[in-house]
């Protein structure tokens, strides 16, 4: 590294976008990536749909 950058020529926020959202990830353990890979091969669907219907059923439980 340099011991010191010129940035008198740099645009401030030149890359900002408000409006960006980010899909933070999330880290399964072995055995529950086991346990959702397997029906999403069967169903041809990415592990991520799985989870988000997993997910979707516990949060129907919780809110009665």
């Amino acid at each position: 590294m340099k011991k010191e950058y010129d940035f008198s020529k740099g645009i401030r926020g030149k890359f900002y976008n408000a409006d960006a959202e980010f899909n933070l990830p999330i880290y399964l353990e072995p055995e529950i990536a086991e346990f959702v890979g397997k029906p999403a091969v069967e169903k041809n669907v990415e592990r991520s749909q799985i989870v988000n219907m997993l997910l979707r059923k516990d949060k129907e439980i919780i809110e009665i």
